[in-house]
């Protein structure tokens, strides 16, 4: 198994991960039950859920009143995408 298909997995299965956890928090807040802190969604957006955490804020409709999602989620995700593809890049140069 080479490095890029353990980061690939990685990375899809983080972002699943944070799509569902929008969802879920979503649906506990409409129904009024315990939340996932917001400090846990941006855990998992950080470390690489951000494309699926973004999915899941607009499909979800949920947490776009809040600024620091509508901006720092697309900021984030261009942050990652930047260094993802300059670590493929420097790991395929030579």
């Amino acid at each position: 198994m080479s490095i890029y298909y353990l980061f690939f997995v990685y990375i899809a299965l983080l972002n699943i991960w944070s799509y569902a956890a929008m969802g879920w928090d979503k649906r506990r807040a409409r129904k009024r039950g315990n939340r996932i802190a917001e400090r846990n969604l941006w855990t998992l957006f950080i470390i690489g859920g951000s494309i699926g955490g973004y999915a899941g804020m607009k499909h979800f409709r949920h947490k776009t009143k809040h600024r620091q999602f509508v901006i720092g989620i697309p900021v984030l995700v261009t942050i990652q995408l930047v260094l993802f593809a300059g670590g493929f890049y420097i790991l395929n140069r030579s």
